[in-house]
């Protein structure tokens, strides 16, 4: 499982898996999530802007990504 840190939360679906290179483009990652290729937290997700947080677990292509929430992370001292 690979960690994703995001530093703005809520992301879109589609948007994670186009920046991490699991699609080649917006239009290709709302497509695979349309046809119902993507599973998030273990289900079968549909909706290419659902809005992802801290924890989420996508699965796409044998692939496993964990959002890490970020932004409000307490600075660590």
């Amino acid at each position: 499982m690979r960690d994703i840190e995001l530093t703005r939360v809520p992301i879109e679906l589609y948007k994670v898996l186009k920046f991490e290179g699991l699609a080649g483009s917006g239009a290709e990652a709302k497509a695979v999530i349309a046809e119902g290729q993507v599973l998030l937290n273990g289900v079968v997700e549909t909706r290419k802007r659902k809005q992802l947080v801290g924890n989420d677990v996508i699965e796409f292509q044998g692939e496993k990504l964990r959002m890490v929430d970020m932004a409000n992370r307490p600075d660590e001292q």
